[in-house]
């Protein structure tokens, strides 16, 4: 056991699951790695490869793409390396051979069974082998090939760059490709580059749209990496797998049929979401049969915010020599975490916060400070699990549930990767969430990771896509392959807008402008807002447009490596904002006020007492003022007044309405306060029953809605256009709201307490709120608990 006395005699450690060490299965390196690639990883102490490693590698030798689903520290890295390395380092013994499987002739609107023939005999695969070779000579390649790495962040690809070049292969051309490259590193990426390491955003912005530039690169490609798989969720999801699409397209023009590899350490039904993601058949290699170290992983449930607690535990753990990582689930409380475990410890002991926002040479300061382990604990966001493929963390915290399995597991996964014993901790928040987690640890310990919800085919992604494929290259009705049966008709709509016009080639492109910079992959259109030290005029920080309201407004308290920094203009057309080094001893709060319009009913049931639906509607918010909160306390100190815009977007919800005969019979004095605090309660506990976080959600309820002219709670998807979290909420909805009934009985408190109804996103400062009417209110469309064998059962939706 490596949980230490002091933690494990704490009243507070309400559970530990121990996992036993294992040895591992291992296998020789296959035939056909060079003996040079051979000699570089045992000069690195590999002198054989763990079976799925073996496993997975001769399979994408083979031409057949893979989803690699094995935890973290498991050398998924090395699995894919080797085959690239054949097939893209000029000083290698071999390559895949042409034509090795079919035509990637499967768009959304199909992925192909197991049992449909992928040989290389098939007209599809010939006649692409044929155009291979011809474009290859027109483009004057050797047989050498290229290879295409994506990551999510640009610090992770920068990561991988470093591994490759461990290697020290000589003349094999490795570099990365994002934003902040030179023009002579774009240069050599076009020109020279075997390997290149990228992001989804420099694909889609640079690379394809200027595909001619790209022949050699698009040409020669043999095999892209996704690596982070099960980040491309959502909408940001379906985005990217837009431009895959329009990457395959491009491959093929220039005669190239790349395999590919998706890779995560968290990913259930892998092969079926990487056939989504891509359109491609992919074969899963899931079974971890590397060595691994001991881990204890322990619940943790105080009555103390859950900051402090992870501040006190962080600090104990450095103390003990542990170094430790502090997951967090907001920029401000990794930086408080951090500043208050440093106040502790001192400047002899250098703890730091690491987030996204972080300009890029502090992040890399951070970074090469951790890995040598001058920082003996770093508070951080998912940034850092993100950004960094970090060694050797003797210990995990993750503060608040992160919304789902895979990222709990994800951050878990840290520990012990030096093949020491392992601790990781979840600290709960008091939430309805995590309280119930606590209650019930086998929905965390024996439960499968979450299915990513994606879902390409949503018209408000991929119609803007398929205008950016027509300016690339003319679209036909071929084309169906790479965008979907939907096809046809975005292209009608795109010409009745006057986006395109067909022409005997196809559709084509009407404008002077680009049509890739209309599409933002993960903010929907608005830049990043710049945070600016209004004093010497540097950049600080930059934080997402959907953030900026909230985090930015004028008299914001704004944290930044553990400074105050207080907002005094807010320029939201400029995505600039101006602040000021203080220290106050308050933080901030935004108020918002949101409304709701139904634009279509997709689905409604019966649902006991009401009726549940789901479909499109139009979802308005706005900060209307902020609190400032004493920042030990908590207590609210005044209220002041905001005048910014309102902000709409379109997505989805799930929503449940209550007959006027129904509430006569609840007899409830505060029917807002009762739908409120069930709105809360259910918000809280969605991410149980769907891959998503409390904060990718929000709701709305009201005693009398426009729409529906009765109650109506809503729930709402907040990502624009909806990422699948409504629809699944409503099939889940009957054990969804069950648990959102027993989490209003169970809870001790009295009149509501933020285990139960207090939210701390409310934008309504949690007012009014009736815990006792909620539950009454939940019991009419769920029944009581213990309801009598013979009663009829619920309808599921």
């Amino acid at each position: 056991m490596t949980v230490p006395p002091w933690l494990a005699n704490a009243e507070q450690l309400r559970y530990v699951r121990h996992r036993d060490a294992t040895e591992g299965v291992r296998m020789d390196f296959p035939s056909w790695v060079d003996p040079q690639v051979r000699t570089a990883l045992a000069n690195r102490g590999i002198g054989a490869l763990w079976q799925h490693q073996a496993i997975a590698a001769d399979l994408l030798r083979a031409g057949t793409s893979v989803a690699i689903a094995t935890p973290t520290a498991s050398g998924k890295t090395l699995a894919y390396l080797l085959p690239i390395i054949a097939a893209t380092w000029p000083g290698g013994s071999g390559e895949r051979p042409m034509g090795a499987r079919a035509s990637n002739t499967f768009g959304m609107g199909h992925v192909p069974s197991a049992g449909e023939d992928l040989g290389s005999g098939t007209p599809a695969a010939s006649l692409l082998a044929r155009r291979r070779q011809g474009a290859a000579a027109k483009l004057g390649l050797t047989s050498t090939g290229t290879s295409l790495y994506l990551a999510p962040t640009k610090a992770l690809a920068h990561d991988q760059l470093a591994k490759a070049r461990e290697l020290e292969l000589p003349g094999w051309r490795v570099c990365t490709l994002d934003g902040d490259s030179e023009p002579g590193e774009r240069r050599f990426a076009q020109d020279h580059a075997h390997h290149v390491l990228s992001n989804p955003d420099m694909l889609h912005r640079s690379v394809l749209p200027n595909h001619p530039r790209w022949a050699r690169l698009l040409g020669g490609l043999r095999y892209v990496v996704l690596d982070e798989a099960h980040r491309y969720r959502g909408v940001f999801g379906a985005h990217v797998s837009a431009v895959l699409r329009r990457l395959r397209r491009l491959a093929q023009h220039y005669g190239a049929d790349p395999v590919f590899v998706t890779v995560s350490a968290t990913m259930a039904e892998a092969d079926t979401f990487a056939a989504l993601l891509t359109g491609l058949p992919h074969v899963a290699v899931t079974e971890d049969t590397s060595a691994r170290p001991a881990l204890d992983f322990g619940l943790w449930q105080g009555d103390d915010d859950p900051s402090h607690d992870a501040a006190k535990l962080l600090t104990r753990l450095v103390r003990d020599g542990r170094q430790t990582l502090a997951f967090t689930s907001s920029r401000v409380q990794a930086e408080l975490i951090a500043l208050r475990a440093q106040e502790t410890l001192g400047a002899a002991t250098p703890v730091a916060a690491y987030r996204g926002g972080y300009l890029a040479d502090d992040r890399r300061d951070l970074e090469a400070r951790l890995r040598s382990g001058e920082l003996r604990g770093v508070a951080c966001t998912n940034a850092l699990e993100l950004g960094v493929d970090i060694d050797g963390m003797d210990a995990v915290l993750t503060c608040g549930f992160p919304g789902t399995l895979a990222a709990l597991w994800q951050q878990a996964g840290r520990a012990g990767r030096r093949g020491r014993d392992a601790l990781a901790l979840l600290i709960a928040r008091a939430d309805p969430l995590d309280t119930y987690l606590c209650a019930h640890p086998e929905l965390i310990f024996d439960a499968p990771v979450e299915r990513a919800v994606l879902h390409p085919e949503n018209p408000q992604v991929l119609g803007p896509h398929v205008a950016a494929a027509a300016q690339e290259l003319p679209i036909t009705l071929e084309d169906e392959r790479w965008f979907g049966p939907t096809m046809p008709g975005l292209l009608a709509s795109l010409e009745r807008q006057g986006m395109l016009r067909r022409r005997a080639a196809g559709w084509h492109w009407t404008h002077a402008l680009r049509a890739v910079d209309a599409i933002d992959l993960r903010s929907m259109g608005r830049r990043s807002v710049d945070v600016i030290d209004e004093e010497t005029g540097r950049v600080i920080g930059l934080v997402d447009p959907s953030a900026a309201d909230r985090t930015l407004h004028e008299g914001a308290v704004y944290l930044h490596q553990g400074e105050q920094w207080l907002v005094d203009s807010y320029q939201p057309e400029e995505s600039a904002a101006l602040a000021q080094r203080v220290e106050v001893t308050y933080f901030t709060q935004p108020l918002a006020a949101s409304d709701v319009r139904i634009l279509d009913t997709t689905s409604t049931v019966p649902f006991g007492r009401a009726e549940l639906s789901h479909g499109p509607i139009e979802s308005t918010s706005q900060v209307i003022g902020y609190l400032r909160r004493d920042a030990n306390s908590g207590d609210v100190w005044d209220r002041t007044p905001l005048d910014l815009p309102p902000r709409t977007m379109t997505t989805h919800a799930v929503w449940w309405t209550l007959p006027a005969d129904a509430l006569r019979e609840l007899q409830c004095d505060d029917l807002a306060g009762a739908a409120h605090a069930a709105e809360h309660t259910a918000i809280g506990l969605l991410p149980a029953f769907a891959p998503c976080d409390r904060w990718d959600i929000g709701g709305l309820s009201t005693v009398l809605h426009p729409d529906t002219g009765r109650l109506t709670v809503f729930v709402i998807d907040g990502q624009p256009g909806g990422a699948g979290f409504a629809e699944r909420g409503f099939e889940q909805a009957t054990a969804w709201w069950r648990a959102t009934r027993d989490r209003l009985l169970e809870c001790p408190c009295e009149e509501g307490c933020p285990r139960c109804v207090v939210s701390p996103k409310c934008g309504n400062g949690n007012s009014p709120l009736d815990k006792v009417g909620a539950l009454r209110m939940v019991e009419l469309l769920v029944g009581v608990t213990g309801a009598p064998p013979g009663s009829p059962p619920l309808p599921t939706p």
